[in-house]
Order: C-alpha cells, then structure tokens, then sequence
C-alpha cells in the first residue's frame, strides 16, 4: 500500500501506525524497487541506514528486498544519524537511502535518497521513483546482494579530523537527543574530547516519550534550557529526531538563533579561505549577509530544503551554509548537513576564545524576529497572493521562494512547508515593534475566516 501523498519536494514522509496508514511494508518493498529502477542501480551498489523508528528495520528490510529484486546491491549500515548516512555516502562514494521522518512525530516514518557522495537527487528523480513505486515491477534474473558494515567510528573519526578540537579548554556542555539518534552518535563524537557531557533523553526510542523531536518548538527545548542552568554548563545541543539540526542553547540557557550560529561558523570558515562562498536561505536573518561582507565573503541565496542547499553548495563550491531551521551545511562533509559538526564548531568556538556564547553572539548585528509561525489553510498559494496584494508597493517582492516581502528594515516570509501541510511565517525588523506590527498584519490575513 502507498498512498501518493507521502511523496514529499525532497523525501517520502507518511503515516505507518494509526487508523489510517499511507504506507506499509509491501509499499516500502514496491518503492526500493522504484528506487533501484530509476537510479539503474542492477549491479550497483548502494548504502542504507535507519533511525530508531519503531518499524525502521522492517520497513527497510522490505525496500532492500525490493531493491534487490532490480539487481541491486544493498550495503546496510544499520542505526545511523541521517548525516551518519550521508556520511556513509561520501565514504563509500555510493547513493544513500536513509529511514528516518526527521522530527515528525512517532506516527510517521519515510525515507531521504542522495546520489554517490552525498549529492542531492534531483526534482526529476524523484518524480521517477514516485512514478515506478505505482508500477509492478519484474525482478530481474540476476538478484541483488545483501551485506552489513558499522561505520560509527569512521563517522567520528572523519568529523573530528574536520575541526581543531585539541586547543579548547574544558567544557561542560548539555546534550538533549530527545530519544532519537544523538543518543546514538553523541558517545562516539563527544567522550573522546575535552568535554564533560550532561546527557538528556539519550535512550534510543522512537515513541519519543519526553518531548517531540522537533527543536523548532520552543517547548522541545525547555528540558535542555533547564539543564544549562542547573548544571552551570557553558552549552547545550538540542538534536532533532535524526539528528542533522543541532539547536544551540548559551551559558545563560537562552536559545541561540541559528542564525547567529550561522554567522559564526561563517566567520569561522572565512578566517580559514577569505573570500569563499557562504550559503543561506531566503528566511536567514540579514546579519548573517553583513557578518560575510564584513569578513570579505561572497553569499549565495538558496530556497529552503536540504536538496536544494546542497545544489546551490556545489554550483558554487561553497565551503559552507546555513539555514533558519538549524540545518548546516559543509563543503568537507560533501556539503550536506549535519548538525553534530556544527556542534563542534560551536565547541571549539566557545572553548578556543575564553569567552561565553552570549558574548560571541551579542558581537553580531543585531535584529529582531517572530521565529517561524505556522498555520493550516485550505489554499496556501491564494492565501499568500492576499498577503503580497496588502503589502503591495511597500517593499520588493520575490516568488522565488514562496512570497518574499524585502523592504530597507524589515522583511516578511510566507512559504510553504516541504514536509507538512502548513503555511509558515517569518519576520525580521530592525526592532521588535515593527515585528510585531508585521506579523500581526500577515497573521491577520493568513488565518482570516479560516
């Protein structure tokens, strides 16, 4: 079974439990076919990997057959962070399938696909491997093979040898996994370094028992902002689900805003090749593009969407990128995502300079924003012409990315979510009245009558 609504922009998201699933085994079985049909993988090989799902290993299993049924041959490397996968990827030099639904809650489950290297696949693609999943395909003659490999310690190994770990003084930093997988990687990474971990919620498990693993909500990060405080610890790192977010928590136990942390390891990576290109979205906050500026940068401006960042990574060989959603991304690691190196460059940023992360952070431009606000609507594409028709001639308009007001202080985002069935809002102002003035406006009209 497969309804066709799990087929998402960038990856397969869809419900397995409840009354109602989009998707079941027979349907991973029909889709790992597609897959190794429409990447024409007979005789190839290629790396899986799974979260801590409950159902992963099935549902994987059941693609891998599939997979194999086409003549393809299936690396698994079991458990892994989807930047584990991607990693695995660029180790290998092979296409990646990860299991994983991100920070969807428990409910769900879905798959991310990436070419050899841990390039993204394209819009076409995965159109390809949509349209195969509804066809009954003919195994071939010559049946795939299956074999295992750990790569837990190559993982670590290759982040360390990315970041100047050994010049920092000692830390005490919080780890909040949420029960998804930096449960997994935290020990492997962490407890070789100068660093005393506090670990929250590490146990691997998939019905998510103490908060959701989205570190977007305010209130997923409240457990690790508690800890900060309590246990007088110079950081904490909030991970989503599969952990490739990292969410960043200061010495006070105030969230800091990614972009903030994207400005910093710009700065960082600018220091190191001045005059490289940095990544950002449509919705990272303008002190990003004057920090770059500043350090003699160059920006590139990429839609939002992991496969989309890491398109516009490669067109211009950027040596690294951030989005608002704490997705960060590096030219040493294929340029994809992983919030565990960001992590670490967080780390040794706060350990090398002496100085606590609210000091770092509070040296940045400074603006005003709403954070992302979301809504349900029945049109999101009608909704967001509303809104460009009431801010009409009071700043530059772009489509690029859903609607895009830009005016000399301000800006107002309204786009929809590659994931869910929501229109997101964004705003960013000099102040925080304008701000407030602004979301309220657009709020007003996104949620009229609805």
């Amino acid at each position: 079974m497969i309804e066709p609504q799990i087929f998402k922009a960038n990856d397969i998201r869809g419900l397995v439990g409840g009354d109602h699933p989009e998707w079941d085994l027979d349907g991973a079985r029909a889709i790992g076919a597609a897959f190794a049909a429409a990447f024409e993988l007979a005789g190839r090989e290629f790396v899986m990997a799974r979260d801590m799902r409950a159902g992963g290993r099935e549902l994987s299993l059941a693609f891998a057959d599939g997979a194999m049924g086409q003549g393809a041959h299936v690396l698994d490397v079991g458990l892994a962070s989807t930047d584990g996968l991607w990693f695995a990827s660029g180790h290998t030099h092979l296409p990646g399938v990860q299991f994983t639904a991100s920070h969807n809650p428990a409910i769900y489950n879905g798959v991310k696909f990436c070419l050899p290297d841990a390039a993204p696949i394209t819009s076409e693609l995965m159109a390809k491997v949509r349209e195969l999943s509804f066809i009954e395909l003919q195994p071939v003659d010559a049946r795939g093979s299956y074999r295992e490999q750990d790569l837990l310690d190559a993982y670590a190994a290759h982040l360390h040898s990315l970041v100047d770990l050994d010049s920092m003084r000692r830390l005490r930093v919080v780890v909040d996994a949420g029960n998804g997988m930096a449960g997994y990687t935290t020990p492997a990474v962490l407890d070789p370094l100068n660093v005393d971990v506090i670990g929250l919620f590490m146990e691997l498990d998939g019905s998510f028992p103490n908060h959701q693993p989205n570190p977007l909500e305010p209130a997923n990060l409240v457990d690790a902002q508690r800890a900060v405080r309590e246990h007088g610890a110079d950081l904490g790192l909030v991970f989503d689900g599969d952990a490739d977010r990292c969410f960043i928590i200061d010495e006070r136990g105030e969230v800091v805003s990614p972009s903030v942390v994207t400005a910093l390891i710009a700065q960082a990576e600018l220091a190191r090749e001045p005059g490289a290109t940095i990544v950002v979205n449509t919705i990272t906050s303008r002190a990003v593009g004057e920090v770059v500026a500043a350090a003699g940068g160059e920006l590139a401006v990429s839609a939002v969407g992991h496969t989309k960042m890491k398109a516009v990574m490669a067109a211009h060989h950027a040596i690294f990128g951030g989005e608002h959603s704490a997705h960060y991304y590096f030219r040493d690691f294929w340029g994809a995502d992983t919030g565990m190196l960001a992590g670490l460059h967080v780390l040794a940023l706060v350990g090398r300079s002496g100085r606590p992360m609210s000091e770092l952070g509070a040296e940045l431009p400074q603006y005003a924003a709403s954070g992302e606000i979301n809504s349900t609507v029945a049109d999101p594409k009608a909704v967001m012409t509303e809104v460009a028709e009431a801010f009409a001639g009071r700043g530059d308009v772009s489509w690029v990315d859903g609607l895009l007001v830009s005016s000399v202080d301000w800006w107002v985002s309204v786009r929809e979510s590659n994931t869910e069935p929501l229109l997101r809002l964004n705003v960013e102002a000099r102040d925080a009245a304008t701000v407030a003035a602004l979301r309220d406006e657009a709020l007003a009209i996104i949620r009229k009558d609805r």
